[in-house]
């Protein structure tokens, strides 16, 4: 059985970490590689980093930032925010990044993810699907941006890789996100049933037994915690944390 995994995903404004609730109102943190010290502390398996206004703003990842970044991390590192091009992505694995996640630019240069997962392989790029909830019930697929995706849940997953190629899917709920309420169960099992790649479930997570039900009940890959990585509780002061292996990982 493949190694449950859990991942602090991180939130980056361009100049500090900040975290929000359902993409909204930013908080400042504090700065990012103070907190990738303390996670290499913790020997974290995995770490996210995504930078929330890169391609809203159209800039390209801060290269230099990121490689001090990078060169802290004890741990695999993947980054998202403002990745446009082949040369993008080659540099963002040239200075250290295992993984690179990609969300508008499924739209905008699908031709381009396919170039790179041909050089670098299928298990260095991410997808990240945003889904949010509609006014009138239901949920759809949204690009980073907040344009909405012409395909379902499923069908979206399935084009990603089948067509596309990625090797990792990162589902993310926006209506959980910074909630402390939960996963979303529904949207995390549907694509764990229509495609046979790792899934990060993402967006909601308050509390162990959150990620004990997503790993475990839900069967996905990996756990992505965003509040509980930065705050000591809900409602209480920043604090970067993460939580026991032996509380979370069963060994099956």
């Amino acid at each position: 059985m493949s190694l449950k995994r859990i991942i602090p995903c991180l939130l980056y404004d361009g100049s500090g970490l900040v975290k929000t609730v359902k993409f909204k109102k930013p908080s400042y943190i504090g700065d990012p590689i103070n907190a990738i010290k303390i996670f290499n502390d913790k020997e974290v398996d995995e770490l996210i980093l995504i930078d929330i206004n890169a391609s809203r703003q159209k800039r390209k990842p801060n290269f230099t930032k990121i490689a001090d970044m990078a060169s802290e991390a004890f741990m695999p590192f993947a980054y998202g925010g403002g990745v446009k091009t082949f040369d993008d992505f080659a540099k963002l694995y040239k200075i250290g990044l295992e993984k690179v996640i990609i969300n508008s630019l499924i739209q905008e240069s699908p031709n381009i993810i396919k170039e790179v997962i041909t050089i670098y392989g299928s298990q260095a790029v991410i997808a990240c699907i945003d889904v949010k909830s509609v006014l009138f019930g239901g949920k759809n697929v949204y690009s980073h941006l907040g344009y909405k995706i012409k395909y379902n849940l499923e069908d979206y997953a399935k084009y990603l890789v089948n067509e596309l190629g990625v090797g990792e899917i990162m589902i993310q709920s926006v209506d959980q996100e910074g909630t402390w309420n939960g996963f979303d169960d529904e949207i995390t099992e549907k694509v764990i049933k229509a495609v046979q790649v790792p899934i990060i479930a993402s967006g909601g997570c308050g509390k162990i037994d959150d990620m004990i039900n997503i790993l475990y009940k839900c069967n996905a890959s990996a756990a992505a915690i965003g509040s509980m990585a930065v705050y000591s509780k809900k409602g209480m002061g920043v604090l970067i944390n993460f939580p026991s292996r032996n509380d979370v990982i069963r060994e099956l």
